[in-house]
């Protein structure tokens, strides 16, 4: 039974805007970092601290622990929340997080992804927080894994929705499927968007029809000044369907064209070698950049923006490559249709396709002035959107329901 559900009738009613006392907010993730940590993170920084005491539990981190502590966010590391599925690891984590939800009487616990979200939520339940929130930035289920293995993770969602009280869904793409597979009741769903803010998203805009923003984007990337370049921006893992993009590459048959994928991860060394020949149809002409926290400046670079994932949620980089004015092809997987409108704002490809990947950003490049024009739609698509105050609305909206559910909590005779 949710909190909403516990809340009796007659009980105080919550009055509108921020509530009376500072919300205790455990904002739980796996790692903090990629598309959910950063949307993790940056929800922590925008709810206004005399309504909210927002603390980030995660089990590990890059650039953005410093960023938080610089944020003045409390930070809490617990190692054995990990992604892979280890039964001892995440027994050890759901006993530690009900600990701490415990002892610090926390009245939201929100998680974000699947292992946070799984071991978090029947944390909370556990500890007896009155008010459950989960992100789902995507699912942990796709089309390429086996039916038993993708229907049990199905009825693991399911069984975790009954004591979630808002499921807030990154895209309406991901919002319907969740309602689409009674994932959770769907009066409890909501739709958010990513966020894209600060004042290098103003530096960013359109600035891939900058002469002098391109040239500084590719001297920073080490890239030649008049080569054509077709880039991807995530980590280097399963998800994201990195050989996928080296295959397109190679299937161009371009020499004057260099691939470059900003961001590490796990496959690497596996990309690397399928870039040099090993495992691809043929060698192609890839960089590997790295980790970057310089996005929105480097974007500019590319002539053509590509997303090769096998499944997604809202991709944050779709956003920051439409802000920066360059086109995009992408895969249409969960919500990445909310944003690349096939023809309109960018062109879509089924997933595990490089043949067809390749096939549209051969389209693009051949013809820049349709490309320009995908690219001038999709910018004046996201230009007043996906920013802070709308993230802020949409948590403030999330959070403030504690409260009363607090108040009835606290007023039960024991």
């Amino acid at each position: 039974m949710t909190a909403a559900a516990r809340a009796a009738p007659g009980s105080a009613p919550q009055r509108s805007g921020v509530p009376d006392r500072p919300i205790r907010v455990a904002t739980v993730v796996t790692r903090l970092e990629g598309g959910a940590g950063v949307l993790a993170l940056r929800g922590a920084q925008v709810i206004g601290r005399e309504s909210f005491q927002p603390t980030i539990v995660t089990g590990s981190g890059d650039g953005l622990l410093a960023e938080a502590a610089e944020s003045g966010i409390e930070v809490v590391l617990e190692p054995a929340l990990r992604a892979p599925i280890a039964l001892r690891t995440d027994l050890l984590a759901l006993r530690r997080l009900d600990l701490l939800f415990r002892q610090r009487a926390f009245q939201v616990v929100h998680t974000h992804c699947a292992k946070a979200g799984t071991v978090g939520r029947m944390a909370a339940r556990r500890a007896g927080v009155p008010w459950i929130v989960h992100t789902f930035h995507g699912f942990p289920f796709h089309q390429f894994q086996s039916a038993p293995r993708r229907n049990a993770y199905v009825s693991i969602e399911r069984h975790l929705g009954r004591f979630t009280d808002l499921a807030l869904c990154v895209g309406s793409g991901v919002a319907a499927e969740a309602v689409a597979r009674e994932l959770i009741a769907p009066d409890r769903v909501r739709t958010i968007g990513v966020i894209v803010g600060g004042p290098e998203r103003i530096r960013a805009s359109m600035a891939a029809r900058d002469p002098v923003a391109r040239r500084r984007a590719r001297a920073a990337l080490g890239l030649p000044v008049t080569a054509t370049v077709v880039g991807a921006v995530g980590r280097l893992t399963y998800q994201k369907a990195p050989e996928d993009f080296v295959d397109a590459i190679a299937e161009l048959g371009r020499p004057d064209v260099i691939g470059i994928w900003i961001g590490g991860g796990d496959l690497a060394e596996r990309v690397a070698r399928r870039a040099s020949g090993g495992g691809a149809r043929q060698p192609a002409r890839i960089m590997l950049a790295g980790e970057r926290t310089d996005i929105l400046d480097v974007l500019p670079a590319l002539d053509v923006f590509v997303l090769p994932s096998r499944y997604e949620g809202l991709p944050t980089a779709i956003v920051e490559a439409m802000i920066c004015g360059v086109p995009v092809v992408a895969t249409s997987v969960n919500a990445v249709p909310d944003l690349v409108l096939p023809g309109s704002t960018g062109l879509l490809v089924p997933p595990r396709r490089p043949r067809l990947l390749a096939s549209a950003i051969r389209s693009l490049l051949d013809s820049p002035e349709a490309a320009a024009r995908m690219a001038e739609t999709a910018h004046a698509r996201v230009a007043d959107r996906y920013g802070q105050q709308d993230l802020r609305d949409a948590l403030v909206a999330a959070y403030v329901c504690a409260a009363s559910a607090d108040a009835v909590r606290e007023n039960v005779p024991a």
